[in-house]
Formats: structure tokens, C-alpha cells, sequence
């Protein structure tokens, strides 16, 4: 039995013992994990360094105050969330309890990104916990500085059966895969996402797919462009780039496209100094497949910023392209680093007509001083998510949804989206061996008397206050009423 299969079947067993269905439990384990965030930053925060050349203030800032903010919503809700929630009755099931109950799927798998590796790894583990469920942690072996702090430290938190981390690479994936879970949550590229849709067919499992794409960003010509670019440029060259909801490229008119480019340059300046190679809060390109891939997109393309690299250190500098062109090589692909293209187009028009022509992306940005155009392109658009007049802050907001539609992906997490989407949300009816006389009219043989009566009952809608729940009881104390009389006179 291989390592993957054991840890599988350790944590399928732990949760058959039940104990992860306690309230307390999940809490209990919840809080063990918010103890894990706030006293292991440092090795947190070195392992980012070694993989990514994260910053000391970047860590918290883009990976653990996220996941703090989660787990203490989770705590805080928890009670909520699990309680069984009323639901509306119809005239069939006025006197009976009609309700929702959320239960545990069971073994869930979590395959975690390398990129912003603690926030998308622990994220869904979060919901996952929350939600009552076992979990086996798949870190990202990019990262695997970081996957070895999981690995090491992980276990001295949380329960080691239930949430068991598994390290490795393509085989031990593909051993994983191999296993039947309840629910695969896997962060990354649609290349993988596919070869997990078809382990996961195997066995039926339901999953999550947070993938990303070539999230737009139109620039309108109603908007302050010194703060909009301000914007973009953080959104855009935060961790080097690599961030699945990133701007990918930008739409504006083109007499707008020099003062955009100036306003850029002047804000990769202000952030990262005149030398980012020498900035601390600028970092890396992952690896040297991920550099090379990105150097071969900008062939063809006008560099207006930045272009400077160092391939012995992974690094490209905050790069500016303009006057791309749609077929250019950067843009058959998501960049997933620090270049960002400037295409031109006449106004929002061509800009939706543009959109709607690509995959739907992870995320759309629109930056206008026009609340009727904003809306105009939410409503004639699709995305994953929508952000106006800013860039990545949806992600951080836990009241909404966090997820793709199409290419971009499937499902959601964060708050009680997360709780949700890794629960069965279970459909209860509980009625009475009591009037026995409504039912008549779904008993043979069947008669048009009957059929009219349930007609009525059916389709009939009827808003149900207190005093339309008495006035229901008599109509129906009234039909079993005639049942019955109708049952002594036969």
C-alpha cells in the first residue's frame, strides 16, 4: 500500500469515528489552526522567501492576514452556518417540518498553488474543517520550501489523521488521484484541472477548480488615470505577477495609452524604486521554466517599461508592452508574471466585443467614473468575479463568492460560500402519521375529484403569515373533513 493510500484510508477512518462532526471539535481544531498562522510566522515567512523571494511584511500582507480573517469568521459563525435552516412550506407540508441541513461530504482533497502558497492551500482547508469534513493537504512542490514547513509543522497543530498533509510531486498526484475522496479542491492551471476532472469522473467526485485566465482591465477615458493606474500597477506586479486574478492585459483608448504607460512607469518607480532588482518587496519568477516561458511570450512586442532580466536570479523586471496587437504571443495565453500589454480600442464597445470573444476570465477590472457604464459591462460580460475601480480586493472581501465560470473554473469558496460548497446541503422532511385524510387525493384509484384537489394543493400559492397558516389548517380540516364523508357515504 503506498504512502498516499495509506493516508487516505487514516483519514477516511478517523472521520467514520464521528468526531469531526462536533461542533466543538471543528472549533477546537479551527482555533489550533489560527495558533499555527500567528506563532509560525517566521518559517512561514523564510519559506516564502526561499521560494519566492516574498518581503518580511509581504507574507502576512498576502498570505496569513487573509487566512486569520477566515478562520476567525469560521469560528465566530460556525453555529450558524451548521444550524439547520427553515425553509419555505407549500400547502402540502404546512403542518410538517421542512428544513436544510448541512452534514459533512467526508474525505475532502485540497491540491494547493505555489504561487501564493499558505492562502490557497489553507484557504480551502478552512471550509473543508469547517464544514466537518476530513482533509488530506496536497501542497504545491514548486513551492517546496513552503510545502516543507507543511509537511514538518502541520501535524504538531492539527489533528494528524484527519488532516494529514502528503509531499511530492507528479507521481504522488497522481497516486493521490488514484484514491476515492468526497470532494477534490484543487488550485492551479486548466491543463492539471483537466487531468483531475478525469481522476475525479472515475470515482464521481464532485470538484472545485480554481484556475485563473487572462483577466481583463479597460481603462475608460471618464477616470482619474493617476489613481487607476496606481491601482493597476499594484494589482499587476504584486508577487512578481504571479497571481491567478492579476490584470492580464489592458483596454483603452489610444489617446489615452501614452499617459497610461507614463502613469505606470511612474508607480513601478515609486514601489520598487528605479532598480527592482534591488528591491525587497519585489520578487522572483518562480523557477527557470517559468522565465524562459515568459521571455519567449514578449517576442514580437514593443517594450515601452522595464524588459530587463537576469536569468541566473529569475528575474524580470515590471514590464510595460504597448500597442499589442491580439494576435500577439503574450496574449494566447495567461502571462502569470510581470508584463503587462496595452491594447487599444475605440470605447467600451469594442472592449465588450473583445471580452465576449475570449475565454471568460477569473476576473474583469473596469475603471470609470461612470456608474452606468460599470454596469453596462457587468451586465454585458461574464467572469468569475468583477472589480471596479480596483484591482485583487474582491479576493480579500469573505462576504462574496470567490470562484471561476468556464475556462476560468468551477466552484467557490471563502466564508460561508466555502462552509457551503464542501458541505451536503440536505434536503429533510419530517411529517406526522397523522391526516391521513389529505393524502387521499395521491391514493388509487385515481379520480378527477381527486386530481382537482391536488390542483389546488399544488399549484396554489398562497403567502403564509400566521394567520394564513390558520386559515390553511381549517381548509384542510375541511377537505379531510369532506374525505371522509364522502369515504362514509360510498
Amino acid at each position: 500500500m503506498s504512502r498516499e493510500q495509506k493516508a487516505v484510508e487514516r483519514a477516511r477512518k478517523a472521520f467514520l469515528t464521528g468526531r469531526s462532526k462536533s461542533l466543538e471539535y471543528r472549533i477546537t481544531q479551527l482555533k489550533n489552526l489560527l495558533r499555527f498562522v500567528r506563532e509560525r510566522q517566521n518559517e512561514i515567512a523564510e519559506g516564502l522567501k526561499k521560494d519566492l523571494r516574498r518581503s518580511e511584511f509581504g507574507t502576512p500582507l498576502y498570505e496569513t492576514l487573509g487566512l486569520e480573517s477566515e478562520i476567525n469568521l469560521a469560528v465566530r459563525k460556525l453555529k450558524d452556518w451548521a444550524a439547520p435552516r427553515p425553509v419555505s412550506k407549500s400547502m402540502m407540508t404546512i403542518s410538517d417540518q421542512v428544513y436544510i441541513q448541512p452534514e459533512p461530504l467526508g474525505v475532502v482533497l485540497v491540491i494547493g498553488a505555489w504561487n501564493y502558497p499558505w492562502a490557497v492551500t489553507i484557504g480551502p482547508l478552512i471550509g473543508a474543517i469547517a464544514a466537518g469534513n476530513a482533509a488530506v493537504i496536497k501542497p504545491s512542490e514548486v513551492s517546496s520550501h513552503t510545502s516543507k514547513v507543511m509537511e514538518d509543522l502541520l501535524p504538531l497543530y492539527l489533528d494528524k489523521e484527519l488532516y494529514p498533509v502528503v509531499t511530492g510531486g507528479v507521481t504522488e498526484t497522481q497516486e493521490l488521484l488514484k484514491q476515492r475522496f468526497d470532494h477534490i479542491f484543487y488550485t492551479g492551471n486548466g491543463t492539471v484541472a483537466k487531468i483531475i476532472m478525469e481522476a475525479a469522473a472515475k470515482h464521481l467526485t464532485p470538484s472545485t477548480l480554481e484556475l485563473g485566465g487572462k483577466s481583463p482591465c479597460y481603462i475608460d477615458n471618464n477616470c482619474d488615470l493617476a489613481v487607476a493606474c496606481r491601482r493597476i500597477a499594484w494589482g499587476k506586479y504584486s508577487n512578481c505577477g504571479q497571481t491567478c486574478i492579476a490584470p492580464d492585459y489592458i483596454l483603452c483608448d489610444p489617446s489615452i495609452q501614452d499617459r497610461v504607460i507614463e502613469e505606470i512607469k511612474k508607480n513601478i518607480k515609486e514601489f520598487y524604486t528605479e532598480d527592482p532588482k534591488k528591491c525587497l518587496d519585489y520578487g522572483r519568477i518562480i523557477n527557470e521554466r517559468h522565465f524562459k516561458r515568459l521571455m519567449a511570450l514578449m517576442e514580437g512586442s514593443s517594450v515601452a517599461v522595464g524588459g530587463e532580466n537576469d536569468e541566473s536570479e529569475c528575474y524580470i523586471a515590471p514590464t510595460v508592452l504597448r500597442d499589442v496587437k491580439p494576435d500577439a504571443k503574450v496574449m494566447q495565453e495567461e502571462i502569470f508574471g510581470p508584463l503587462l500589454p496595452v491594447l487599444t480600442v475605440s470605447g467600451a464597445d469594442e472592449a465588450i466585443k473583445f471580452i465576449n470573444q475570449r475565454e471568460k476570465p477569473l476576473a474583469l477590472y473596469i475603471f470609470s467614473s461612470d456608474n452606468k457604464l460599470i454596469k453596462r459591462m457587468i451586465a454585458e460580460t461574464s467572469s468569475g468575479g468583477v472589480l471596479a475601480n480596483d484591482c485583487l480586493m474582491h479576493f480579500s472581501e469573505s462576504s462574496l463568492p470567490f470562484g471561476g465560470v468556464g475556462n476560468s473554473g468551477m466552484g467557490r469558496y471563502h466564508g460561508k460560500y466555502g462552509f457551503d460548497h464542501l458541505s451536503h446541503l440536505r434536503g429533510c422532511l419530517i411529517k406526522q402519521l397523522k391526516m391521513e385524510g389529505v393524502n387521499k387525493m395521491r391514493y388509487p384509484p385515481h379520480t378527477a375529484d381527486k386530481l382537482g384537489w391536488a390542483r389546488f394543493f399544488i399549484l396554489k400559492h398562497v403567502d403564509f403569515g400566521s394567520v394564513g397558516r390558520m386559515a390553511l389548517l381549517a381548509l384542510l380540516a375541511v377537505f379531510v373533513a369532506v374525505i371522509l364523508q364522502r369515504n362514509y357515504t360510498d
